[in-house]
């Protein structure tokens, strides 16, 4: 369950170390677009050797590696991969090379006799890609998505707008593939590092989409990112009425009941428990229950 990603060059050792204070739940250590081609090696091992030297990180460690069809790809699995990190973020992602990568993370994993399992974020950043979604959110390992808008936008060969509307067929396939597999659907990145209140309505907007959290490309969009992609206190409300009410149903053994002169039922249950788990992850209710 995330909310917010924020991108951090791999070859700025500033940023790195202090990824832990931006508030971003998770981050992604990036080798790829923001590496300049005679940096690649230097980003790499700065990585690894701040991973190797860090510990208890508060949020999700992602690395975004380069792309299947380079040649740094390997040196960066065999760098980065261990106990240290938690998932892969695969860029320009297709289902081959999402099996693919299953399996030298599994001889790596194996290699290295590595604990956990770590996940993998493709992104869909090719207009094949975009064709493929449905299988890549079956791929394993894949715990997200997330939409990379500036390079599918070029792949499409139209203009990347403020507006979106050339990417809003992607964003809703997403979002529904996503919400199926019980997985993070998360939007591409907004641009603009200056603009919160546009930053606000984009997220807003994707938001009642469907998707559930947004990348970022500068520390000063996490606050806004945050403050979106969590329930309202309206929404807290009603769904702990829910939790109550059914519990009380469950006491004299109903299944359907009534609540302010609306049926309630199962999946209006399960919906209040997934705003309620969210809520409690984010520490949005009090020691009483009620919204903060």
């Amino acid at each position: 369950m995330r909310r917010s990603l924020l991108f951090i060059p791999g070859n700025n050792p500033a940023m790195l170390q202090n990824s832990d204070v931006f508030g971003s739940d998770a981050v992604i250590y990036d080798l790829e677009d923001a590496v300049s081609v005679t940096e690649k090696d230097a980003a790499r091992v700065l990585v690894s050797q701040f991973l190797a030297t860090t510990d208890n990180m508060p949020m999700e460690i992602v690395v975004r590696i380069n792309g299947l069809d380079t040649d740094y790809y390997l040196k960066d699995i065999e760098a980065v991969v261990s106990d240290k990190i938690d998932t892969i973020m695969l860029p320009k992602a297709q289902v081959e090379d999402l099996n693919k990568l299953d399996k030298l993370l599994s001889a790596v994993e194996k290699q290295k006799k590595i604990k956990k399992h770590i996940g993998v974020l493709p992104i869909i950043e090719l207009t094949a890609s975009v064709l493929q979604i449905n299988e890549i959110v079956r791929c394993p390992r894949v715990n997200g998505v997330l939409l990379g808008a500036e390079d599918l936008s070029s792949d499409l060969e139209v203009a990347r707008t403020r507006q979106g509307n050339e990417i809003l067929l992607p964003r809703m396939q997403i979002a529904y593939a996503c919400a199926a597999h019980k997985i993070d659907a998360i939007d591409t990145p907004f641009t603009d590092t200056n603009d919160m209140d546009a930053l606000k309505e984009d997220c807003k907007f994707v938001c009642n989409l469907g998707m559930n959290a947004k990348a970022a490309i500068h520390p000063n969009q996490i606050p806004t990112i945050n403050s979106v992609f969590v329930p309202s206190d309206k929404l807290i409300n009603w769904a702990l009425r829910v939790e109550e009410a059914a519990r009380r149903a469950a006491e004299k053994g109903l299944g359907v009941f009534s609540l302010d002169g609306k049926m309630v039922d199962k999946p209006v249950i399960m919906r209040a428990e997934k705003i309620l788990e969210k809520a409690r992850k984010y520490h949005l209710t009090d020691e009483e229950g009620g919204s903060l």
